[in-house]
C-alpha cells in the first residue's frame, strides 16, 4: 500500500518565508507563492532588487493598504482608490529604524468624521503597523484625494495640507 502524507498547511496566522543566497550575494525569497530577488550584496553596486529596508517599508505599506480594504468593508467606508507614501528613517549606531512616516490619500466622498474613524482603524488593527509602532515612532496622515479630469489633489479639510 502506497501511503502518502500531505504536508499540513501552516496554522492560520503563521507565515513562512524561505530565503537563499549565493556566495556572490545574489539572494531570493520564496514567499506567498512568489520568488522575489533581494539585494543582499555588501559594499557593491546595488542590484536594483529591493533590500531589507525596502521590504520592511513594503510590508508596512501592504499592511496599510490591506487594512484599508478590511476597514472599508467592516465600516462600509466607500472609496474609489488610494495612494500611500511611506518613509523609513534609519540611524547607524545602533543600527535601527527610528521613525516611520506615512501619507495616505484616499479618493472618497465620506465625511471628515468617517475619514478619521478609518484612520483610527488603520492604526489600531494593523499587525505590521503595531509591530513596528512598538519599536519605533510611527506617524502619518490620511487625507481626502479629489480626483479631477486633469489631476488629483489633497483636500485640507480631510486632514492633509498638500497638493499632489
Amino acid at each position: 500500500m502506497d501511503e502518502t502524507r500531505e504536508t499540513p498547511s501552516p496554522a492560520p496566522g503563521a507565515y513562512h518565508v524561505h530565503g537563499s543566497v549565493s556566495a556572490g550575494g545574489e539572494a531570493e525569497l520564496d514567499l506567498a507563492a512568489r520568488r522575489v530577488g533581494v539585494d543582499a550584496r555588501w559594499g557593491e553596486v546595488a542590484t536594483g532588487d529591493p533590500g531589507p529596508a525596502d521590504l520592511l517599508g513594503g510590508a508596512f505599506s501592504a499592511c496599510m493598504l490591506k487594512n484599508l480594504a478590511r476597514a472599508g468593508s467592516l465600516l462600509a467606508f466607500e472609496y474609489d482608490g488610494a495612494e500611500l507614501d511611506v518613509t523609513l528613517h534609519r540611524q547607524d549606531t545602533p543600527p535601527r529604524f527610528t521613525h516611520i512616516e506615512y501619507t495616505m490619500r484616499i479618493a472618497t466622498e465620506e465625511s471628515d468624521r468617517r475619514l478619521e474613524l478609518l484612520h483610527t482603524n488603520l492604526r489600531k488593527y494593523g499587525t505590521v503597523f503595531n509591530t513596528l509602532a512598538a519599536v519605533c515612532e510611527v506617524t502619518g496622515t490620511v487625507s481626502r484625494m479629489t480626483v479631477t479630469a486633469s489631476s488629483a489633489t489633497t483636500d485640507p479639510a480631510g486632514g492633509g495640507a498638500a497638493t499632489d
